[in-house]
């Protein structure tokens, strides 16, 4: 799948989950890191940051470890050591990544945020992980 048809996924989601960030990201497994496929509504001068992330270090890289949705109701306020300091440059304030999996295992993370404190549903969070689960396919 071409970053084109990624972003327009991404951007579609955006929109139905009434976000103005995201990102998607593939799991390369030899390196354990996340390397940024592709990225809606993020500053420019963040995307050097983004582009790979460590498993286990930020929201991406924590949701890729623990194989589970990571929330924040606004990021900006966070003091739970998850978000890495760079990520308050976002100017985003709830924010959910979700793994996307092949089976049982992460191949990569699938992340919106919203400028506004949120906490994402239930709904919200499972309709995240849905979209997830279709682009799974594409990425293996």
């Amino acid at each position: 799948m071409n970053p084109t048809d990624l972003e327009k996924i991404l951007r579609d989601t955006l929109a139905k989950l009434n976000s103005e960030t995201g990102t998607i990201h593939k799991l390369h497994e030899p390196t354990q890191l996340l390397r940024l496929l592709a990225q809606a509504g993020l500053p420019p001068q963040l995307l050097d940051m983004v582009s790979i992330i460590p498993v286990g270090k930020g929201i991406a890289g924590e949701c890729a470890q623990k194989n589970r949705p990571v929330t924040m109701c606004n990021l900006q306020t966070d003091t739970s050591g998850v978000a890495k300091p760079a990520a308050k440059q976002t100017g985003v304030g709830g924010a959910v990544c979700v793994p996307i999996r092949n089976g049982d295992k992460v191949i990569g993370t699938f992340g919106i945020g919203t400028k506004r404190e949120h906490e994402y549903s239930a709904t919200e969070i499972n309709l995240l992980q849905d979209i997830a689960n279709a682009l799974a396919a594409q990425l293996v």
